[in-house]
């Protein structure tokens, strides 16, 4: 049996999970931004898994950070930009839109790509895909001695309307193809819009060059096994197609936990989920309803990302997030980090600044002395040092400035759970809060109640879920085709003009609804059978395939669309608009435009099921007490055992903080179940 790895590159931890013969085992180590191959090779080493790896006994799925973190510094290849003539400063001007509307002096956003690497050229199509201005051979002569000259390392092309007839791009990608990374629009996102699909490609050829090295690092170490990579969609990605779909990874990590939360919710039968992921750099919140959200209005700092992704909202807040007093002598934390190096000043690796882990262990939601992946002891004595800093700046006692900094940080953590479900027209009452991450136990019990949640789950291996995640993602594709098919506009024209005079106007209304349903199905069939050929690519079997056709429809005149399954055309009429008056209250007597096409094709993931635990027979939980909670180990807890806060549940890779007034409840699978007791009257 093929041993199966899940493997999160995080910002303080590298996170395993390894499925053998139905048994799984975890296992943390620090994570090595500077290369992050290195803290896997040492978690491999740690593991002894080198042997079945070289025996090709093996496959690895990873989470990479390695895209997301380049952009983030600014640490991207230097990159050729060509477009048509004329529209040289689009990725420059973008949308003209002010990130916030009171900033009377906003911070100036920077280039993506400087004027000097920007290029025009011919190939122009119009907006029917009418070939306007061909490329001549003279032409793609002359281009090639220009992007010779500027010598990048990665060249992104983006043609006006080229989602219509990619034919132009394709040239220009074979005369260049030789002399750098090459990314196409036409291939990352065939969509309208130039400004956000060149910045699609941009993103792709500025990143592609360093994911490609990475993966071609990490396949040499790791081969003769398997490797597939994290897509920001939840599915997995083969590495050898990975590299030329660099901006498919923003999301990468973050996604693994999502779709794990979607198979516990499976599991334990719960729909409609909220998902809360707190690591040492950053929280990641999602929603769910049955399955992830899936959004191609995604963001990397100011520019927007339009490739499909999960809809997850990221914050600089994390355990090792750093507390201080900013200028008006009010106490901040985040977004800057602590990271894995230093880490906090309690790891005692050389850190002395206060974050929110020193908080958590002077509050005693860490145990004094808590030993930690990497044989790290928390030491409080160090984090006093660092907090007592703050606190004399603000005039308060260590322990309130400690309190001040969680409070402040789950001030943070609960506003982006709210934009997660109060601004995406959910209410959070209706929602399980799911909990995962090494910090997230400490505070999930607060925010709950800050959002008036009373059910929430720990789901076991909480502490490693996003690797846990890509032990369940499924391989797969989401690929997208603008078309604009005005799909009422036809049968109007029709009507008016085409059937004067013909007795049987609906049976002529019904054959032009059929004609444009097989239309818009060969949309469907090309993007299928382009996904189709690369999962086939990667060894997939066919019998397995699941398709999902979707459509992006708006009213006509409408700047944003509603995604919604699609079947045929009076199907999805008909769901537009009750999907618009649930989401908006009203709809429109207008025209309905079909904007783009959709197709999700996935195959199935590896099967199994996790252990159950032994049943409690009668026996308390086992504990132990100190001055302010009772603590249980998370390993001795059995099915069956209840407890109630407060309390601390402690693992190899987590905290938890049971909070006065809720209760918990293991479930057959080790899952903690957590409800807030009823207050009386």
């Amino acid at each position: 049996m093929t041993l199966l790895l899940g493997v999160d590159t995080g910002g303080t931890f590298t996170d395993f999970v390894i499925l053998s013969d139905g048994t799984l085992r975890i296992h943390k180590v620090l994570s090595t931004p500077e290369d992050p191959s290195a803290a896997i090779l040492q978690g491999l080493t740690e593991l002894n898994l080198f042997p079945v790896i070289k025996a090709g006994k093996a496959r690895l799925v990873h989470g990479s950070t390695v895209a997301t973190n380049a952009a983030l510094e600014n640490k991207g290849a230097k990159t050729v930009y060509i477009t048509n003539r004329g529209f040289t400063d689009i990725l420059r001007i973008g949308r003209q839109a002010r990130l916030d509307l009171y900033t009377l002096q906003p911070a100036p956003i920077y280039d993506p790509v400087p004027p000097q690497l920007c290029v025009g050229t011919g190939g122009r199509m119009d907006a029917k895909g009418n070939l306007l201005e061909a490329l001549s051979p003279g032409e793609l002569k002359n281009l090639r001695i220009k992007i010779q000259a500027l010598q990048p390392e990665a060249i992104a092309i983006n043609l006006l309307y080229s989602f219509l007839d990619d034919s132009q791009e394709i040239l220009i990608e074979d005369a260049l193809k030789d002399l750098a990374f090459v990314s196409r629009s036409s291939f990352v996102l065939p969509e309208y819009r130039e400004y956000e699909r060149g910045i699609a490609t941009w993103l792709n050829a500025w990143l592609g060059p360093l994911v490609q090295d990475y993966i071609i690092k990490l396949q040499n170490e790791v081969s003769p096994a398997q490797v597939a990579v994290m897509q920001s969609s939840g599915e997995t990605i083969d590495s050898t197609q990975a590299s030329k779909r660099a901006a498919n990874l923003l999301l990468s990590g973050p996604a693994g936990g999502v779709s794990a939360a979607a198979f516990i919710g499976k599991a334990l039968d719960i729909s409609k989920i909220i998902t809360f992921d707190m690591g040492g750099t950053s929280t990641d919140v999602s929603l769910l309803v049955g399955n992830p959200i899936i959004t191609n209005s995604g963001k990397l700092g100011p520019y927007p990302v339009a490739i499909p992704m999960i809809d997850i909202h990221t914050i600089g807040a994390g355990g090792g997030s750093i507390a201080y007093v900013d200028e008006g002598g009010s106490l901040q934390v985040g977004p800057a980090s602590a990271g894995a190096s230093p880490g906090p000043a309690c790891y005692g690796r050389g850190g002395s600044e206060a974050t929110v882990t020193d908080a958590n262990l002077l509050l005693g939601k860490l145990p004094e002395h808590t030993s930690l992946s990497n044989g790290i002891m928390l030491n409080p004595d160090l984090a006093t040092t660092a907090i007592a800093k703050l606190s004399k700046i603000l005039g308060t006692s260590v322990i309130n400035t400690a309190q001040g900094i969680v409070e402040v940080a789950e001030q943070h953590m609960v506003r982006a759970l709210q934009v997660i479900s109060v601004e995406r027209g959910f209410d959070p009452k209706d929602f399980t809060l799911m909990c995962f991450g090494g910090a997230g136990g400490l505070h999930v019990c607060a925010l709950a109640e800050a959002l008036g949640i009373s059910n929430i789950v720990l789901p076991i291996h909480g502490g490693v879920f996003s690797a846990f995640g890509m032990l369940v993602a499924k391989p797969g594709r989401q690929l997208v085709k603008t078309v604009n098919k005005q799909l009422f506009q036809e049968s109007r024209k029709i009507q008016s003009k085409a059937l004067k005079g013909i007795h049987n106007k609906a049976a002529a209304v019904d054959k032009l609804e059929i004609n444009i349903d097989r239309e818009i199905n060969e949309y469907f069939q090309t993007l299928i059978e382009n996904g189709t050929r690369e999962l086939l690519a990667e060894g997939l079997t066919p019998q397995h395939f699941h398709i999902q056709k979707t459509a992006a429809l708006r009213y006509l005149g409408q700047s944003f669309t509603l995604t919604l399954p699609w079947e045929n055309t009076e199907q999805s009429i008909n769901a537009f608009h009750n999907a618009h008056k649930n989401r908006y209250g009203h709809l429109f007597n207008l025209p309905i435009e079909l904007v783009n096409v959709i197709v999700r094709i996935s195959t199935q993931a590896t099967a199994w099921n996790l252990a159950e635990l032994n049943k409690v027979e009668g026996q308390p939980a086992p504990q132990t007490e100190n001055e302010q909670h009772s603590v249980y180990e998370r390993e001795q807890l059995l099915a069956g055992h209840r407890l109630a806060g407060p309390a601390l549940i402690i693992e190899q890779v987590a905290t938890s903080y049971v909070a006065p007034g809720w209760h918990c409840q293991v479930d057959c699978s080790g899952h903690l179940k957590l409800t807030l007791e009823k207050p009386k009257g």
